[in-house]
């Protein structure tokens, strides 16, 4: 990776006391500096992520993922991040992935990568949930034109000027579409990079429900309508 570099790992929670500490500690192991956004729990989710060796930032209220998002990124670009890591908190992606993520960033080939299940691997999705996935990538092509495989992953890469061009006001789910839309809007290179994604029963539960292809759109309508 290179001493020279500095990498920080964004982890947006909510209520994850249960897994946070197993996601934490294998990015610490591999050298990452992590900062997770505490988006304002109810259990010791800020507590088991310090006790693991993350920075902890917290909402007093939620806000939702997007907004913690937007907090952690800020926050990791003050600390002087080179190149910044999104990760889900619920276990789902996996620390090995992250190296891949880097490396067309590191060799100045793009300032984005964007992990890709359809182009890696899926680990114990249910039917109902690769269809919801398929139909959130289509609507993202749908209304952004770009012709991504994934639509709505979570473990992305960036440089450090991506960040700074990435402003995020969706608060709820839309932000992921939010997300693509900025990349494209910026102008700055973007690769997909195949990943794999590993479902638990936890992750299924924590996760995307039928309900939220719904709220989706409605949270990206009304951010058509204010822009």
């Amino acid at each position: 990776m290179g001493e020279q570099h500095s990498v920080w790992i964004v982890i947006p929670a909510f209520n994850e006391a249960q897994v946070i500490g197993g996601v934490i500690r294998p990015l610490n192991q591999r050298g990452y500096s992590v900062v997770l956004v505490d988006d304002g729990s109810h259990d010791a989710t800020p507590e088991v992520a310090a006790q693991a060796g993350a920075r902890v930032v917290r909402h007093p209220v939620n806000l939702g993922q997007g907004a913690a998002l937007q907090t952690g990124l800020t926050f990791a670009l003050a600390m002087g991040a080179d190149y910044l890591v999104t990760f889900d908190a619920d276990g789902q992606h996996r620390a090995d992935d992250i190296e891949a993520l880097l490396a067309p960033l590191l060799a100045g080939s793009a300032h984005f990568a964007l992990g890709s299940r359809r182009l890696g691997a899926t680990v114990g999705a249910p039917r109902l949930r690769k269809v919801l996935l398929a139909a959130a990538t289509l609507f993202m092509r749908v209304t952004t034109r770009v012709k991504l495989t994934d639509a709505h992953n979570g473990l992305r890469a960036m440089t450090r000027q991506g960040a700074q061009a990435l402003r995020v006001r969706q608060n709820r789910m839309a932000h992921a579409s939010e997300l693509i839309s900025q990349i494209v809007a910026s102008r700055l290179g973007y690769v997909e990079v195949p990943v794999t994604i590993d479902y638990s029963d936890y992750s299924l539960v924590k996760g995307q429900r039928t309900s939220d292809a719904i709220k989706i759109i409605i949270d990206l309508a009304a951010g058509q309508v204010h822009r």
